[in-house]
């Protein structure tokens, strides 16, 4: 008898709406304590480096960022009271004078500008090492007070803090694999690939938080078993519920999917040598997939065909001529080809990793469609440890990732357009686009919104030309947790794989 496939034992999961264990596993609610299932066990949790939205949900637990989002997407304050820009262009940030660091320490200035100092460094990996060099100077006129004095005026510099890479870090710290934090949790046990279990922080400044005072986060790799471990009671809630199982969970009286569209897959290249290095190429790429196939086998038809940048649809900036720039044209696709010398396709490979469900699809439907323009694409799944691992180091021809914008404003795409940008593994890696990156920053620096819109759909333009990645599909993302549980959702648009910063408020009611 042949042996189930993921897709089969996911799909017979997910039908199971009315099962529920009333054995030990249904009966371990305990106020006070939240069982989370993680989709990964974070590569590391270096405060500055990307390694994926598992780390960055428990960094925000461990670290405060200046700045954060509520509930509904707007700017709230971590560390930072008050944000404002001067007369002069300079960002001016005052801090929370009751905020202390796990160790006892305040939470100063001067931690502030150690922070930014650091990321700004020569040898730094940091995600956000470019931005932070767009400061010239940190001023600190008192102990709670930043001063940003940029090399030219930007719009969307308070945004920047708001990334779960980008927590303020106590300035004595020497071990950057365990810094000193000031957030509402620390790590009490782990079992590597296992467990995190985290405890609040006894001298935690906000009052009344964290509301579940033991976070324990247990990793379920398999996205079917980690539906199961929610509907069974095992846990309390789940992150990346599985498209497929997204109907059983709306379904089911106990539970509640929170989700949001936002997120999107993209392809990703490697411009350091030929052939992705010819935007033609690139753009042969763009136009072979049929993104509707990936939408209805990936994710179950929850999500829509991404042909363009990805500009949300509604917002000042979208365009609806522009976000057709990639449509589905094999023949246009073939003849990008030959223009760039490769009238019979050529060989190459496929990055993706084989521990989200949704990454392994798409990249069977991009392989199954690329070959039929005659790109020959040996697929190669890793783990995720090693395809982000891959991804930085460059070590790849095309990539499959999944991925937000850093948050709800063009320049948000700055992390998936801006190839200038330090190696990480979800940016295309050694791609040239010198004009999207340009328009990137005459964006960020224009403070008028009508000109910002033109701005941006001339980027939108440079982009369908140089190609720094492919658009394939907007998908929704969500999260399952128990109806019992009080004061989480799941954050609007791009800012949906930041929700974690809201396990602080979430508790039993």
């Amino acid at each position: 008898m042949p042996l189930p496939t993921r897709r089969l034992l996911l799909g017979s999961m997910a039908g199971l709406t009315g099962l529920h264990l009333a054995g030990p596993a249904a009966a371990q609610w305990r106020p006070g304590v939240l069982r989370y299932g993680l989709s990964a066990w974070p590569p590391n949790l270096q405060p500055w480096v990307s390694t994926g939205a598992s780390a960055g949900t428990v960094k925000m637990l461990l670290h405060r960022r200046l700045l954060g989002f509520d509930s509904k997407g707007d700017l709230r304050g971590e560390l930072a009271t008050e944000w404002s820009l001067d007369a002069d262009g300079a960002w001016v940030f005052k801090l929370n004078p009751n905020a202390v660091f796990h160790n006892g320490e305040k939470v100063t200035s001067e931690d502030v500008k150690w922070t930014i100092e650091q990321i700004a460094g020569e040898r730094s990996t940091a995600y956000y090492r470019a931005q932070m060099q767009q400061i010239a100077r940190v001023e600190t006129p008192d102990a709670h007070t930043v001063r940003l004095v940029m090399t030219t005026p930007l719009v969307t510099v308070p945004m920047w803090f708001t990334n779960y890479n980008m927590p303020i870090v106590w300035r004595g710290s020497r071990d950057m694999n365990a810094p000193m934090g000031c957030g509402p949790y620390r790590i009490a046990s782990q079992e590597r690939g296992t467990f995190l279990e985290l405890q609040a922080a006894p001298n935690y400044w906000m009052p009344g938080l964290p509301k579940s005072r033991t976070l324990r986060m247990t990793v379920y790799a398999d996205e079917s078993l980690r539906l199961a471990a929610l509907q069974s009671g095992d846990v309390d809630m789940i992150e990346y519920v599985p498209w497929s199982g997204m109907a059983a969970v709306e379904a089911d009286p106990r539970l509640r999917l929170a989700a949001q569209n936002g997120p999107f897959m993209d392809l990703l290249f490697n411009g350091t040598r030929p052939p992705f290095n010819d935007p033609r190429v690139r753009r042969a790429c763009a136009h072979a997939i049929r993104r509707d196939d990936i939408v209805r086998v990936a994710f179950s038809g929850r999500g829509s065909a991404l042909e363009g940048v990805p500009i949300v649809e509604g917002t000042p900036w979208f365009d609806a001529e522009l976000s057709k720039g990639w449509n589905y044209d094999p023949a246009r696709a073939r003849a990008l080809l030959a223009e760039a010398g490769h009238p019979n396709g050529f060989s190459t490979t496929l990055l993706a990793t084989s521990q989200f469900g949704m990454h392994k699809d798409t990249a069977e439907i991009a392989q199954q469609h690329l070959g039929q323009i005659g790109i020959r694409a040996e697929l190669r799944l890793t783990d995720w440890s090693t395809r982000v691992s891959l991804g930085t180091r460059g070590q790849y021809d095309i990539a499959v990732h999944g991925v937000s914008a850093d948050f709800n404003d063009p320049d948000g795409l700055t992390v998936v357009l801006d190839t200038s940008l330090s190696a990480a593994h979800g940016r295309s890696f050694g791609v040239q686009a010198p004009r999207t990156v340009e328009l990137l920053a005459k964006g960020r620096a224009e403070f008028d919104t009508a000109k910002r819109v033109e701005v941006y759909r001339d980027m939108q333009r440079a982009a369908l030309e140089e190609v720094p990645m492919v658009g394939l599909a907007w998908r929704s993302q969500g999260y399952g947790l128990d109806r019992r549980l009080q004061g989480f959702e799941n954050l609007p648009g791009a800012l949906s794989t930041s929700s974690g910063a809201l396990l602080e408020f979430t508790g039993a009611g």
